[in-house]
């Protein structure tokens, strides 16, 4: 890989970086959102709908979730439990192994929405469901998803999206997803070199590929962090580069959020942008397969 000529380049350097973004946030294809909607996007790097499903439709989608949570073999990959526990903090690749969420993956409201602002068709590199059960649930620190996409999966430019769907109510107390607004619009190139097989620590707890406090002293320099919140069923629509994390879970309520990342079929993983061999496909799919329409399923 000739890093001179890679925008994105990261994990080079003892120190970190601030590089402009080079790839646009939000197409100009028509679709559900509205021009307010898609400036919005644009502008921020994530946008809030509130109430997008019905109650009826993510309790479903909550029973399938606990399910998977109480039911996982062991022999399975895919699962990942706390550091010291047995708790399980996520579940990996659900596009394919449950009917529930890949027909939900394929709803027009996440789908047509994502395709709108990406402006091709798209595949699923990565679902997940991120438990954070009451009182312990445990934070997730700083981070852009796109800095470990793109050095450790061979993601090459930010044209994918997250969603994150509330399955439980989301409120200041268990643990909100936080977001910079405008952090999409710049790269941070993070210190250090990828330690081999890094994704069987990282997932429980990041030490690589996250920003200093000097580089989010950067980012937030006229800004302030955002936490939308809301009632179940509400989704957030947010750039693969947007810096968020989120505090650990105190309340005695349960955060449950069921995430999909949609990337632009003209944008198919290639060798990973560091010197590893890529993470396993439970974490980055390297087969495209289109995501097609499925009107008004959940």
């Amino acid at each position: 890989m000739n890093r001179s000529i890679d925008p994105y380049h990261s994990r080079t350097s003892d120190t970190w970086e601030a590089a402009p973004r080079v790839d646009p946030t939000a197409s100009d294809k028509p679709g559900p959102l509205t021009t307010d909607e898609v400036w919005n996007y644009a502008h921020d790097g994530f946008l809030f709908a509130q109430g997008l499903f019905s109650q009826e439709e993510i309790d479903e989608l909550l029973v399938e979730a606990t399910s998977l949570a109480e039911e996982w073999p062991e022999s399975q990959p895919g699962i990942v439990r706390e550091p010291g526990s047995e708790t399980v903090r996520s579940i990996f690749r659900l596009h394919k192994i449950s009917d529930v969420y890949q027909r939900l993956f394929a709803d027009e409201r996440l789908l047509a929405r994502a395709k709108q602002l990406i402006g091709t068709d798209v595949y699923i590199h990565q679902s997940r469901i991120n438990y954070k059960p009451a009182m312990n649930g445990k934070e997730f620190f700083w981070h852009s998803d796109f800095e470990t996409w793109h050095v450790e999966d061979g993601m090459p430019r930010m044209r994918a999206l997250s969603v994150s769907i509330f399955l439980t109510e989301s409120h200041e107390f268990n643990g909100p997803l936080m977001l910079i607004p405008g952090s999409h619009e710049t790269f941070i190139r993070c210190a250090g070199e990828t330690p081999e097989k890094n994704y069987e620590n990282s997932l429980r707890r990041q030490e690589y590929g996250v920003p200093t406090r000097e580089a989010l002293d950067t980012l937030l320099e006229g800004k302030e962090i955002v936490a939308p919140k809301g009632p179940v069923g509400s989704v957030v629509f947010f750039d693969c580069n947007t810096m968020h994390g989120s505090n650990g879970n105190l309340s005695p309520t349960p955060r449950v959020n069921l995430f999909a990342v949609y990337n632009s079929v003209e944008n198919a993983v290639v060798d990973p942008f560091c010197d590893r061999s890529p993470r396993p496909e439970y974490l980055a799919e390297r087969t495209v397969e289109p995501v097609q329409s499925l009107v008004g399923s959940s």
